[in-house]
């Protein structure tokens, strides 16, 4: 079975429009940079960030409890530990 490294990527290309500002492209173009591996990788970098976020405020009341469960009683098998 092979692993998948990126959850997000599904290995497939589409094609689609982009209007970009014209300076930033030229300037991409002279600097040899890939316009549509930068796109992509700023738009893996977005849609990661946006998923961190929503998941953070859906588990918000969870994370919330567990720290003043913490915060009360201290970490669970806390004596075990070697630091």
């Amino acid at each position: 079975m092979r692993m998948k490294l990126d959850p997000i990527a599904s290995g497939k290309r589409k094609p689609v429009n982009l209007s970009l500002d014209t300076g930033v492209v030229e300037a991409a173009r002279a600097a040899g940079i890939n316009l549509s591996q930068t796109c992509e990788a700023a738009l893996r970098a977005a849609a990661r960030a946006e998923h961190e976020r929503q998941w953070k405020e859906e588990n918000k009341e969870s994370i919330e409890a567990w720290n003043a469960w913490v915060e009360e009683h201290g970490l669970p098998l806390a004596k075990y530990r070697q630091f």
